[in-house]
């Protein structure tokens, strides 16, 4: 496992990265969605909340079914 840190819209974050992050692409596409216009990342970081909770909310009824 190794972490990283990176600094989006201001604000500095630490990120672990563990073996599983097969894409590690979160970092990039939030730097990505920061350089946007406002009402644009709005709509970005919305999308990317879905996407995580979605994946997330998949992982527990996965954990329930083993």
């Amino acid at each position: 496992m190794r972490s990283a840190q990176a600094v989006v819209g201001g604000a500095r974050y630490a990120e672990v990265v563990t073996p599983d992050d097969t894409d590690g692409a979160l970092l990039p596409r939030l730097r990505v969605i920061e350089e946007q216009p406002l009402e644009a990342r709005a709509t970005a970081y919305a999308q990317v909340h879905d996407e995580l909770k979605l994946r997330l909310e998949g992982g527990d009824s996965a954990g329930a079914d083993a």
